[in-house]
């Protein structure tokens, strides 16, 4: 019998090894709690099915957003990904991918202490025939860090790792918004 059921057999039986009554009221409440968060219908984001059996993206599979944006689609449901325009379903253009970077504070003697990062992914959705079935829209994400002269080749690295965190929370969004997509009959 594993451990945990044997503590909870042994909390709950009134003539327990001498248990205090705080550890037993401890372990009741966090049987409670479970059971509530799994009874409320809780549950973590899993695979985004898209609602299209076809799809084609502007983007070069050798482009790094390119790559994993179509990772991402054939790990996450049946989509397939088609290179023709003509044979897809549906059309995924991105518009732009736009990253960006500003000083947000300075020291006082004037050099730069923080700068904030942004990445902008602007995207449409089209049909086969080229009309719009989800209007250009913009996905934003920004990510905030310190900056130090004498560490610069680590914050460099810091940097493009914001950007690659930025890239996939962007790329997340993207898929949840496709998969809401539903076509108008």
């Amino acid at each position: 019998m594993p451990a945990a059921f044997q503590a909870l057999r042994a909390a709950l039986h009134p003539a327990s090894q001498g248990a205090p009554r705080r550890q037993r009221r401890l372990l009741i409440g966090a049987l409670a709690a479970s059971l509530l968060i799994s009874g409320c219908g809780f549950q973590l984001r899993g695979n985004q099915a898209l609602n299209f059996a076809s799809v084609h993206l502007n983007m070069p599979a050798s482009s790094p957003l390119g790559s994993k944006l179509r990772q991402l689609i054939s790990a996450n449901s049946s989509t397939r990904i088609v290179e023709d325009p003509a044979a897809a379903e549906v059309r995924l253009q991105i518009l732009a991918n736009e990253r960006g970077r500003e000083i947000l504070s300075l020291t006082g003697a004037g050099k730069v202490r923080e700068y904030q990062l942004s990445q902008h992914l602007r995207y449409q959705l089209l049909d086969t025939a080229g009309n719009s079935l989800l209007d250009p829209a913009t996905l934003s994400a920004t990510r905030e860090y310190t900056f130090d002269d004498s560490l610069i080749l680590g914050k460099e690295q810091e940097e493009e790792l914001l950007y690659r965190d930025m890239e996939e929370d962007l790329l997340q969004q993207l898929l949840r918004r496709l998969a809401r997509f539903q076509r108008q009959p």
